[in-house]
């Protein structure tokens, strides 16, 4: 983690080629120090965050005030910082007899606080949970006693996930993790606080900028997908192929029950949706033993959508782990317990994330908590089966070295897909979707479910959501589709992304044909498309020229009046 004075010197650098993102910080306290380490640490992340901050403790007049200069900045992304220290003194001054409804009262502002944002801008609000303060009144009872402030906040902070958890476009910063991990002595100096009224320390501004910029990389579909492991003394100790399956450290006794347990959170990540791939020096054999025969192996085969151990570089198999999956290099994460094996890999894959991993394997779970690599900022029921379908992928990629032709090839997976409309059942993963998807995505628009339903309801545009099933299994919602009229003979494609798992499968021409042929029967005479470059989506520059469109002053036309399908070998289901 950086210190402030080099996220200082970061705001010297040249910002002009990074992507722009407008955000206002607002806080009760004074924020000028974490407005200069939000900018900064932004640069780090490959974005300008263009910063407007609101003087401190007007929170609420920026929020209710439509004429405010909160909203003629126009922000994309508004943080709110309420400190628990104006909430103690909020708590002071309330009848004892009330004590006990602070948590609500609080909680109903920042619904109100969202509520006014919402009926002004279409900003996503990052919101900064409730550090404790134990003011010592009641002593240990405070945790019985409903009145009292440490009750209040816990309770708060509780209603706040509660909140977050309903509420698309409500995003917490944990603030009150970072003191947990910190600790209160390292987040919070009280001279500082009395002569500067900063709540948060220098020292740990970094920090919290960090955890915020992770947020914001999230929205922006800038995050981690996948955990690329090594395994002799990084998921087990020792070496399988000296040691044998019988001596390899493993348990709940000694050093073995940290490799355990840290394979129990590795296991988490990918029930999560990580997916989970290993590169190891290794024969092959040997080093899938202890998957397919250890008794303590929290691990196991179907858990790993890439197995790749033999005595090649390691730079190379992540290459080719890498060309399997189809995603970037930035987003992913190499873990190995060798220094010399880590250097070389970050001196080779720059983009590459490559954790400099403790010597003790006992501190691997508290070091990587710390790091936060797996920020996201959605969830849905699709990521539980993310192992199944790259797993099929490596299985379609193998398979089709065996065919002569790529005819042949797609012909033999049977490909099937549902096209529907968006709807209640497919928001949260169409929503994920736009905000995972970077490399084929035409105008990279991202939506949050509220986006998401506010398109279902409105008449002025169509949807269209995709899905694929192969011989080889479900690969579930892959592509999106957003039109809408731009003018009486015109459709305009305002969103055409696809997931990358189905490249070279046809999928791009089943898409053309069908929103061609909605068009031709909804009486419009062609589709006008447009292509938004940027630094991730140079996989699709060609991609409506290659289609057929010609290009008119930046836009891509198609007639589709006399549109004939184009060949392919997906069917509707």
């Amino acid at each position: 983690m950086k210190v402030f004075s080099q996220l200082k010197k970061n705001l010297k650098q040249d910002f002009s080629n990074l992507k722009l993102i407008k955000i206002a910080l607002l806080g009760d306290t004074a924020t000028q120090f974490l407005s200069q380490a939000l900018h900064g640490t932004g640069y780090d992340y490959g974005f300008n965050l263009e910063i407007w901050e609101a003087d401190f403790n007007q929170v609420e007049r920026q929020v209710f005030d439509p004429g405010s200069e909160l909203y003629e900045f126009d922000p994309a992304i508004i943080i709110i910082f309420r400190s628990s220290h104006k909430l103690s003194l909020a708590h002071s001054k309330l009848d004892p007899g009330s004590y006990n409804t602070l948590a609500d009262q609080e909680l109903k502002l920042v619904g109100d606080l969202f509520g006014a944002i919402n009926d002004h801008l279409p900003a996503k609000v990052i919101y900064f949970n409730y550090t404790e303060i134990n003011d010592s009144v009641f002593g240990s009872h405070a945790n019985k006693i409903d009145s009292s402030f440490l009750f209040q906040l816990r309770k708060l902070n509780y209603m706040l996930m509660e909140f977050a958890a309903k509420t698309p476009g409500f995003y917490i910063c944990d603030l009150s993790a970072i003191q947990n991990q910190l600790g209160k002595t390292v987040l919070f100096q009280p001279s500082i606080y009395i002569n500067a009224e900063m709540v948060l320390s220098i020292e740990v501004v970094p920090e919290v900028a960090a955890k915020t910029a992770d947020i914001i990389a999230a929205l922006n579909g800038k995050f981690k997908k996948c955990l690329i492991l090594d395994l002799d003394n990084t998921i087990w100790g020792g070496i399988i192929g000296d040691d044998g399956i019988e001596n390899i450290q493993l348990g709940t006794l000694g050093i073995g029950k940290a490799f355990t347990e840290f394979q129990y959170w590795i296991k988490k990540l990918k029930n999560r949706g990580i997916i989970l791939a290993v590169c190891s020096k290794n024969t092959e054999a040997i080093a899938k033993e202890p998957f397919e025969k250890h008794p303590d192996m929290a691990l196991h085969l179907d858990d790993i959508a890439v197995f790749v151990a033999n005595w090649e570089n390691k730079v190379d198999n992540i290459r080719h782990i890498q060309d399997i999956l189809n995603i970037g290099f930035d987003s992913m994460v190499f873990l190995d317990d060798n220094p010399f094996e880590r250097n070389i890999v970050r001196e080779s894959l720059p983009e590459l994330t490559v954790p400099e991993l403790p010597d003790d394997p006992a501190e691997y779970l508290e070091y990587l908590y710390s790091l936060n690599l797996f920020e996201t900022v959605s969830f849905s029921e699709a990521d539980k089966n993310r192992t199944a379908q790259y797993q099929n992928q490596a299985k379609v990629a193998q398979v089709q070295q065996s065919f002569k032709t790529e005819a042949d090839f797609l012909k033999s997976l049977h490909m099937v897909s549902l096209v529907e409309s968006f709807n209640q059942f497919n928001t949260p993963r169409v929503s994920q979707l736009s905000q995972r998807s970077n490399q084929f995505n035409l105008r990279t628009v991202r939506y949050t479910e509220d986006d998401v339903v506010a398109l279902i309801k409105s008449d002025n545009y169509f949807t269209f959501a995709f899905t694929l099933e192969d011989r080889f299994g479900d690969n579930g919602l892959i592509c999106i589709i957003v039109v809408k009229e731009d003018c009486p003979e015109t459709l305009f494609i305002e969103t055409w992304l696809m997931s990358c798992r189905v490249l070279k499968r046809g999928m791009e021409d089943f898409v053309l044909n069908t929103i061609a042929n909605f068009a031709q029967n909804a009486g419009y005479a062609r589709l006008k498309g447009e292509y938004l470059p940027t630094a991730k989506n140079g996989l699709v520059k060609g991609h409506y020229k290659n289609l057929g469109f010609k290009e008119e002053t930046n836009y891509w036309f198609l007639d589709v009046r006399n549109y004939v399908n184009k060949p392919c070998f997906i069917t509707k289901k």
